[in-house]
């Protein structure tokens, strides 16, 4: 019983060791990829990235015009954003998806 009391008391002088997750944010890790943005805006829907996504994720539509990715298949290989000749994919270095 005294082993325990003795790492309750370094705990509470310590404290948390932890991040008070989702009120602080984790600052983007150096070299992480992200997820892919795009800018519908200057994009022209060519379907450059939709052929150069090595896993299928990209969907590109000319007449609808609509742009969709599945989040659950894209690998973060960036090629996508390689190849858009008007540059409106990016990479987002954070983590957390604001669609």
């Amino acid at each position: 019983m005294f082993p325990f009391l003795k790492t309750i008391a370094q705990s509470l002088r310590r404290g948390p060791v932890t991040r008070r997750y989702p009120r602080e944010a984790r600052a983007p890790i150096a070299g992480s990829r992200g997820h892919v943005v795009n800018d519908p805006d200057a994009c022209v829907y060519c379907g450059l990235c939709a052929r150069r996504c090595p896993a299928g994720a990209l969907a590109v539509t000319r007449d609808p015009k609509t742009w969709t990715l599945d989040p659950y298949r894209c690998i973060v290989c960036a090629y996508c954003v390689d190849v858009c000749p008007k540059k409106s994919l990016r990479m987002e270095p954070s983590h957390v998806r604001r669609d």
